[in-house]
Formats: C-alpha cells, structure tokens, sequence
C-alpha cells in the first residue's frame, strides 16, 4: 500500500472518531454536568497520550523540557483543555448537538479574524465574503430560521459554543511559534489542565460519581475526542505527499455527526441547521481556499 493510500485511511478514520464526540458528549452530558466531563475525560486524554509516549519511547522528552517549555506548558494547559472544554461542554449541555457542533465548525473564521491584531495579517475581500457567509449560518442556526425576526433561541448556549471558536483559535494562534515536539507538548497540556480542573471542580460544582455509563462516556470523550484523532492526524500529515490532499476530508466530519445525533441522540435535525452548516462550511472552503 502506497504512503498517500495509508494517509487517506489515517485521515478517513480521524473523520470518523471526530464524528462521533458530539454525539458522545450529549449523551455523557445526560449523566453528569459539563465540570465532572471535562474531569474524566482530561484524565483519561493524559493518561492515554502518557502511554503514548512511553510507546514511542518519548518520555525522556520530558525529563529534557526546559523551564521555559514547562511554563508554557502550563499556560497552554489553562487554555485548553480547562478553558476550552469547560466553555464547549456547556454550550452542549445548553444546546442541542447539532446546533452546538455546527457553531463549533466556525472557529476557522475566528482565527481568521484574531490573526489581523495579533499576527499583523490583513484581510482581503474575499475573506470578509468568507467571514460575512460563516456568520450568516451562525445567525440561521442560532434563531433557527428566523433570520429576519433575530429570535434566537437559546443566547446563552450560543455565547458559549462562539466564546469556546475565541478560545480555540487563541490556542492555535500561541501554538505557532511553539518548537516542542507535539505529542510531549500536548500530554504537558492535559496534565496540567487536569490539575486546574481539579483544584476548580469543588468550586464549580457539588461531588458526584457520575456512574459506569457516565464514566464510560467520559473516558471515550478522552481517547476519542482529545486523544487518539490527534495521534492519528498527525501520523496521515506525516504520509501525505500533500496536506491539501486529506485536508479536505475533514468537511465530511459534520455532516457524518449530523446522521450519528439523529440516530444516537435522538434528535430531529432542523432544516436550519443544515442550512446554516452549509454556509458555515461555504465561508470556511473561501476562507481557506484564499489564505496561505
């Protein structure tokens, strides 16, 4: 089998996991609250990029890390898991999936939008169409249809699925000029964001044992949502001979999870969201077709 036809079944099968998490953590939500999640899985995300690294015969990385890498590690690790997962489970626990998933596909625009004040980027034309059509699939989403009435139906849970897309893309923006290899710096950043959610869960929520299914729910949120797709999709970019050609595999994730959240969880899926989606999507493909 040729280097390009093991990448594009590495790449195909971290389509596949991506589209099974929303599904996952709704119904993990019906279980526990979004801190108790955020707990378990961060756990299980360390513990499983840990052995990774004990595989590869990495773990004296960790051993060499510098101060400097430690610390940022450490603000890494606030960042995301803790901030990002906390803000992102909630707006599931407020939101249906889809609706949730849907405004999650939007933290490419956002990224967009902070590179001008942070990275000094400028935005051309075609970018500010790609941004106006992402954001209008927000809209449509968001108030369910009724784009001309502006009735949103749940402000709150949009606040944080678009707040989760601000955070993200800060993560990523700090990321670029990180030298340290990725799956030492990512166990560094769980573990630490293990330790915050830790210390921050009596704070944030009253003791409960969510029980097997919820912990169940729990662990594969870890392995399969913040673990193994990110193994996964680096070993794919490490056999393409070009990114460009998985890189847009990962369009088929959403709409894959859409099926998996009728069948799964339940739910009906609005027309709306599927309209929304597709502009969400639309803006994404100009956005990225037009930027280095």
């Amino acid at each position: 089998m040729s280097k390009q036809k093991k990448a594009t079944i590495y790449a195909l099968t971290t389509v596949a996991v991506w589209s099974t998490v929303a599904s996952a953590f709704k119904l993990s939500l019906a279980r526990m609250d979004h801190v108790h999640l955020l707990f378990f899985s961060s756990l299980t995300a360390s513990m499983c990029l840990g052995a990774i690294l004990i595989i590869q015969k990495k773990e004296r990385v960790l051993f060499r890390t510098e101060t400097k890498d430690l610390l940022r590690s450490a603000v890494f690790g606030l960042i995301n898991p803790f901030l990002y997962y906390l803000v992102l489970f909630k707006a599931y626990a407020l939101l249906p999936a889809q609706e949730a998933q849907a405004l999650n596909y939007t933290w490419g625009i956002t990224l967009a939008l902070l590179a001008v004040p942070l990275l000094g980027q400028r935005l051309r034309a075609v970018q500010l169409l790609a941004i106006a059509v992402s954001y209008l699939g927000v809209v449509v989403i968001a108030t369910r249809g009724n784009v001309l009435g502006l009735d949103f139906s749940n402000p709150e849970g949009v606040a944080y699925a678009l707040s989760s897309t601000l955070i993200w893309s800060l993560y990523w923006i700090f990321n670029t000029r990180d030298r340290m290899e990725p799956v030492p710096r990512l166990f560094l950043n769980f573990a630490f964001g293990t330790i915050y959610i830790a210390v921050a869960a009596p704070f944030l929520t009253d003791p409960a044992w969510p029980g097997t299914a919820g912990l169940a729910g729990a662990v594969y949120v870890g392995l399969f949502e913040m673990a193994v797709p990110f193994i996964l999709w680096l070993t794919a970019m490490r056999l393409t001979e070009s990114a460009a050609r998985i890189s847009h595999l990962i369009y088929l994730s959403p709409l894959f999870s859409l099926v998996l959240i009728s069948v799964f969880v339940g739910e009906k899926i609005l027309v709306s969201t599927l309209v929304g989606l597709g502009l969400i999507l639309t803006g994404t493909a100009i956005q990225k077709r037009f930027t280095r």
